[in-house]
Parts: structure tokens; sequence; C-alpha cells
């Protein structure tokens, strides 16, 4: 193989000469094989970006000639399209702050940007990877800006299957208008509700959900970006800061602003804490209708039978014909996972100190594969599963004239006790509420057939 060699602070050091990445990066390669986990895609799309606005900045004051703007802006795009994904090589695992990712990519693109001159990889006397790409910037002000920009990336594709599935639901709210059942309270049989309103109460959950969401992502839209090491703003150019907000804004299709405090913005990770707090949140409301869809679901014989969801593969190698609820099952392990990674998120948190939080790799690792996968998730939900189920509406039926809770409906006339005593008979004679209350001649046809008006009994 052959090799280049290249100096840094620590000596001289062998590299590849066919890699684009150089001697900071392949210190980090030996120290952390760990995972073998690498950095979203979208995090270096986003990364890339930020060093495209930072030579265009830098180049408009005065501080980055043309010839090399041009070429690192050259480099930084063919970055962005993805021609040098297999040139990240820095584990998620690494050297805190990220300082190993941000030398990933200051090293690829002056490799790449000295051969758009004409040059060798590594002669960083014409292009050096932290002088010039790295230019007015440090780690600590260009990862959490890039952590900013990619979770609201990704928010935004979260947000359309958000809305996908609010609407599936409310379709099907609709649909199971009229399709009348027993609630249940403590697994127990409760008043009646009709199968509408229960997944109408889960599309406004969901509604619930989407504008905590919205509201956790508002924080995100301010940016560190011109702080540098701690958020003073040494070694950058009059107006770096906003100069690089608005290239940023236009790069990326949104709307960022300068973060009011850039110290702040450099030392804390809250807005990364809320954000994943609310997918938390949201995770245990899914995992309640998850589990209440495979309850109203299971059966088709022995449980409750109540709704049938889409029967997508085989549920079962040894029980022929078994179909099992592997949609709720698969959206339910996605939850656990989310809410294990909140806690990583939240212990790294508030593991910084002083001006700087040096867990952020792991923070944003952690919190750009949650809302992936809910997200996927929650497609999943939609498409494979709401949207098929049907319900069995003799089955719910039976269940309504057969709920003992139904007593409750006359308790204001005979009182509590009574109203106690004629549960007891119903469940020792196995007849129903309504036959017992015409039996014993308790209320008149007329006053029976109200109590039999679904609207007034369900208050839809």
């Amino acid at each position: 193989m052959n090799y280049r060699e290249e100096k840094d602070s620590l000596g001289i050091k062998k590299i590849p000469a066919d890699v684009y990445y150089g001697i900071q990066v392949a210190r980090a390669i030996e120290n952390f094989p760990i995972s073998g986990l690498r950095i979203d895609k979208v995090f270096i799309e986003t990364y890339a970006k930020i060093k495209k606005a930072a030579a265009l900045v830098n180049n408009q004051s005065g501080n980055l000639d043309s010839i090399k703007t041009e070429a690192i802006i050259k480099a930084a795009e063919e970055v962005i399209e993805g021609k040098f994904d297999e040139q990240i090589k820095i584990d998620v695992y690494q050297a805190g702050a990220g300082t190993s990712f941000n030398m990933n990519l200051n090293e690829i693109i002056a490799n790449r940007a000295l051969e758009i001159l004409g040059h060798s990889k590594g002669s960083y006397a014409i292009v050096h990877p932290n002088d010039d790409v790295n230019m007015s910037q440090s780690t600590n002000d260009t990862f959490p800006s890039a952590m900013r920009i990619a979770v609201l990336e990704y928010h935004k594709n979260l947000l359309r299957e958000l809305y996908a599935l609010e609407q599936v639901l409310r379709h099907k709210s609709k649909q199971f208008r009229s399709v009348i059942k027993s609630g249940r309270t403590h697994l127990q049989d409760a008043m009646p509700i009709t199968l509408g309103q229960e997944f109408g109460a889960y599309a406004d959950s969901i509604a619930n959900q989407i504008h905590c969401l919205q509201k956790a992502s508002h924080s995100l839209h301010y940016l560190s970006i011109g702080g540098t090491a701690i958020g003073t703003g040494i070694n950058t150019p009059p107006l770096f800061s906003r100069k690089m907000v608005k290239i940023l804004s236009s790069l990326t299709n949104s709307t960022f602003k300068k973060a009011p405090n850039l110290i702040e913005k450099t030392q804390s990770m809250t807005d990364f804490v809320q954000y994943s707090a609310v997918l938390k949140v949201f995770c245990l409301e899914l995992i309640k209708i998850a589990n209440d869809l495979r309850l109203m679901s299971s059966g088709p014989r022995t449980g409750l039978a109540e709704i049938e969801l889409p029967a997508v593969q085989p549920g079962s190698s040894i029980m022929p014909g078994k179909v099992n609820p592997v949609i709720c099952e698969a959206l339910t392990m996605i939850c656990f996972q989310i809410l294990g990674n909140d806690l990583t998120i939240s212990m790294a948190a508030q593991a910084g100190q002083l001006e700087l939080n040096v867990m952020m790799p792991v923070i944003i690792h952690n919190l750009l594969f949650s809302i992936r996968i809910l997200a996927n998730g929650i497609h999943m939900l939609s498409n494979k599963c709401i949207k098929g189920i049907t319900a069995n509406e003799l089955k719910c039926s039976w269940y309504f004239e057969n709920s003992i809770a139904l007593v409750t409906l006359i308790t204001p006339t005979i009182g509590y006790l009574k109203a106690a005593e004629l549960a007891k008979e119903a469940v020792a004679t196995g007849k129903t509420f309504y036959a017992l209350i015409e039996e014993k001649g308790l209320l008149s046809q007329k006053e029976l057939k109200q109590l039999k008006d679904i609207k007034k009994i369900t208050g839809s």
C-alpha cells in the first residue's frame, strides 16, 4: 500500500495515500474502534453545509481568497451529495464534543479541494484543514449548530407522518361512529362507548403531541454558530454569526436565527433534552394505543375480538393459521428503544461542565435515531395497521347489551344499592340488564326505550 506522511502537534504519521481523511482522523480511528456505528447521513450533509457557508462568509470578509473558496465549496458540495460517505470513519463513541468528526469533514474537504486545484492530498500548505476549511469556526459551535439543523430536518418528516396518523385515526373514528360497545375500566365492564369515540380520542391525543413537538422544536432554530470556542466569538470577522445564519437558512430551506446568548447555546443541551422528552411522552401514549389495539383484537375465538387488524404475515412457526398483531408489537419495541435513548440523552446533557458539554456526539446519535425510527414506525402503523382495521359489530353489540355496568343508567331512579343488587342478579342469572328491567317492571316502555338511545348513552 502507498502512504503519505502527515504531521500534527503530536508528530508524524503515515496515512494511506488514497484516503481523503488525514492524520487527526487516523489517530481517532485507532483510538476509538468501539461500535462500528457512524454519524447519521443527514448530520454529515448538514455539517458540510456549515463548511460551505463558512467558506462563503470568510471570502466575503476578505479572509479566504476566491481560489480556495471555490475549491472548498465544490468539495463541500460533493460531501453533501454523499460522494465521500465511506471516508467518514469516526465512531459514534469518540473524543468529546465531536472534534474528531469535525476534523473528519475538515480533512476530507481540504484534501478534495487540493485535488480540485491540481495538488496532491496532504499538501496542506496550500489548503489547510484547520486554517482554511475550519476558519472562523470551532467544533464547539459547528457541532451543536449542525445538531439543531439536523434535528429540524428529521422533524419535518416526523411531522408529516404524525399528521397522516392523525388523519387516518379520524377517518376510523367516523367509520366506527355507530358501533356501540362496552367501555372498560380496570379491565372490567364500564359504561358504553362507541368504537368511533375511542378512535377519536386516539386522534386527539396525537394532535396534542404534535402541538407539543412543534413547541419543543422552536428553540432549535437558534444557532450558536459564530460563538467558536466558548461562545464569545473569538477569531471571527465582524457579523460572521449573522451572515452564517442567513446563508444556512438559504441552504436548508429553513429559518434560523442567531442565538441571543451564544455562550448559553454553546454550553447547554436543554433544547435537545426537551425535544427528546416530548418524544418520550409521545411514545408512552403510542404504547398505550398499541396495547389497546392488541387487546381489542385479541382472539379470534378466546379474546375480545372487537376489531380485526390486517393480517400482514403468518404469526407462528408451529400453529397454522395463527395471526399476530405484529405491527403493534414492532411499534411498541420502537417506543421502548426511544425511552432508552431519552435516558441516554438526559444523562449526557447533565454531564456538561462549565462552558461546554462534551457529550454532544452521543446526544445527537440517539436523538436522530429516535426521530428516524419513530417516523418509520408511525408510517408502518398508519399504513399497515390502522387503515385496514375492521370492526366486529356483532361482538361489540353483544358486549354492549350484556355489560353489567348498564345498571348505572337506572341508578338515579332506584338508587345505588338497589342497582348493585340488580347487577348481582344479572351476573347470577345471565340475564341482560334490559331483560331484568322489563321483567321487574322497573320502568315504562317509553323510559326503557330512552335507556337504549345510543346517542344519549354515549353523549355522541
